[in-house]
């Protein structure tokens, strides 16, 4: 199971890999990790494209294997706010 790092908001001054990795290496989760947001995020998805065994997905295409399979999961406020909503 994934170790949760809640965030208020995931954003990035760019859409870029380093940044992005630079985020995910101060939270510790340089490991298989799955970031999950409330809708597209454009910017995440680009920054987070070319990192090694870093997922993006959004709340509606959440799955159990995802979840099992990342060591950390990144999610936003927003993003616990709607699954709550839609899987409680």
């Amino acid at each position: 199971f994934a170790l949760l790092i809640v965030f208020d908001a995931l954003d990035i001054a760019a859409p870029k890999t380093k940044e992005m990795a630079l985020v995910l290496k101060n939270l510790g989760a340089d490991s298989k990790t799955l970031v999950v947001t409330e809708a597209v995020n454009a910017d995440v998805v680009r920054a987070s494209n070319n990192i090694p065994n870093v997922k993006t997905t959004v709340v509606n295409t959440l799955n159990v294997y995802d979840l099992v399979n990342a060591d950390k999961a990144v999610v936003t406020r927003e993003a616990i706010a709607k699954i709550e909503e839609v899987y409680a």
